[in-house]
């Protein structure tokens, strides 16, 4: 019996942990092939995802970068091209929670660093990989956003600021997008049991919350060649009949 992705290549970032990884994980075992990024300090979390990746039958191939490397995002979609010739799913996932505080507090490199990780470069990642997106049969771009948009919650503007910039960048090349066979969404996670979560929030109950591998079930089906849903910002917690 075939599984769903059989044979389609993913390119996941921040896929050393939490949701990342939860979702080059679902993704591979559903039959996908995996490009997993992660910052270079992540180096053995990147290895042993790809001994879970190899141990389900897949191949993995990872690139340990920073983000802020926006010219290496560059020469990586050059280096899928001359490999692959194309790409089926792209998972822009990596981001930085940067520093809760009022925003005349937040000191200005610290600003930058949101709009570089959050926002530019998945910009670079949408103009790196268009090309190989519009080569797939069935390109798949998704794009995770924050259930703190549109709140304008105290003390978390620079984060929500590039998130809400993120949604627009992914919404935005949806539309540019409707006449070819490429799809672009967003996923709104809301809370769930990461890293990033319990820095935001400590204290919480979190085994309250639901784990990474629950919401990559999401991305499976948002990654999938028959799913034709286009410009649409996807809360997890509705999608899984969930409440907050």
């Amino acid at each position: 019996m075939s599984k769903r992705l059989e044979g389609r290549l993913a390119l996941v970032t921040g896929a050393s942990r939490g949701i990342g990884r939860a979702v080059s994980l679902a993704l591979a075992a559903e039959g996908a092939d995996i490009i997993a990024i992660a910052r270079p300090r992540s180096q053995a979390a990147l290895e042993s995802l790809d001994d879970e990746i190899r141990a389900l039958g897949r191949s993995c191939t990872l690139v340990p970068f920073d983000l802020k490397d926006h010219d290496a995002i560059d020469r990586l979609g050059g280096s899928v091209y001359e490999r692959w010739g194309k790409l089926d799913i792209f998972v822009g996932n990596a981001g930085i929670l940067g520093p809760l505080s009022p925003l005349g507090h937040i000191p200005p490199k610290e600003f930058q660093e949101l709009l570089d990780i959050n926002v530019t470069a998945n910009y670079r990642f949408i103009r790196s990989l268009d090309p190989l997106l519009k080569a797939s049969d069935a390109g798949r771009s998704i794009i995770v956003s924050s259930g703190s948009n549109g709140k304008d919650k105290a003390y978390w503007g620079g984060y929500m600021m590039s998130k809400a910039a993120v949604e627009n960048l992914a919404l935005t090349y949806a539309n540019e997008c409707k006449q070819t066979q490429v799809r672009s969404n967003v996923v709104n996670p809301g809370p769930i049991r990461t890293m990033m979560r319990a820095k935001a929030v400590p204290g919480e109950d979190e085994s309250a919350l639901p784990a990474p591998e629950d919401i990559a079930k999401l991305f499976v089906e948002l990654a999938l060649p028959e799913c034709d849903r286009n410009g649409e910002v996807i809360s997890f917690y509705n999608w899984a009949g969930l409440s907050r």
